[in-house]
């Protein structure tokens, strides 16, 4: 049985890893790390990572960036491998999660939707063919409450289309007054509102021809499901940074 650490085991996410384990026979939780503990929790619920008791195998965390820092020290003491879930790190977040990559196995991608993660492949394989003869425009859609923009997942497919022209092009986050031609960058554009779970839409536009991938997601299980994938998968293995590629043959 792999043991779990939810990190964020308050919130939503959190709850919805809680529930997929709940009737899971090969990982339960075991205890989590919030500020504030959800309702009939049946495991303990620590303010900080220095009070936790149990032994833990595996951390899956869907909080926020600011507990990244403290969260991998513990880890990398305790040897725990990490699930980092979590959108909106810095730079320097990520060269902290990289350096600490050397010394435990951690796993971070941006989305852990399977069809997400085929989006991805695909938006890749497009730009190559469609080539500089097509304009590449991202739209993303939020609920309400989403704190960062655009989402990680909108620069996830930003990057792999990027790929395709060996990252030459320039990410535009957004476009306001009088802006000019259009050049040759990657236009990224954040719609927030009402409770969508998330939706992600890469248009490929043409001379007389528009082709448009999409994703929408209808529910946050899809996320939570492919975290606890991630976290079983990741439970034991050897030091190193991984992605939903290194679990799914897509």
């Amino acid at each position: 049985m792999i043991d779990v650490l939810i990190t964020g085991i308050g919130g939503k996410m959190g709850e919805a890893v809680r529930t997929i384990l709940e009737n899971d026979n090969k990982a339960r939780v075991v205890c989590g790390v919030d500020l504030h503990a959800p309702e009939n929790c049946k495991v303990p619920v620590y303010k900080s990572f220095a009070e936790i008791k149990e032994k833990v195998d595996v951390i899956v965390d869907f909080s926020s960036p600011a507990v990244v820092t403290e969260e991998l020290e513990w880890a990398v003491k305790n040897k725990v491998p990490a699930v980092l879930a979590a959108t909106g790190y810095t730079a320097d977040d990520i060269e902290y999660i990289d350096g600490c990559s050397e010394k435990i196995a951690i796993f971070r991608t941006a989305n852990f939707s399977l069809g997400v993660n085929l989006l991805v492949k695909l938006v890749n394989q497009a730009a190559k063919t469609l080539g500089e003869n097509f304009d590449i425009e991202i739209i993303e859609r939020h609920h309400n409450k989403k704190a960062d923009a655009p989402s990680g997942t909108a620069l996830m497919l930003a990057d792999s289309a990027n790929k395709a022209f060996g990252n030459s092009k320039q990410l535009l986050n957004g476009r306001s007054g009088i802006v000019g031609k259009r050049g040759s960058e990657i236009g990224i554009h954040a719609v927030r509102g009402g409770t969508i779970v998330g939706e992600h839409e890469v248009c490929f536009a043409g001379d007389d021809e528009i082709i448009t991938l999409c994703h929408s997601a209808r529910s946050k299980r899809v996320f939570a499901a492919g975290a606890v994938k991630a976290a079983k998968w990741l439970a034991g293995k050897k030091c190193g940074k991984y992605d939903m590629n290194d679990v799914l043959d897509i």
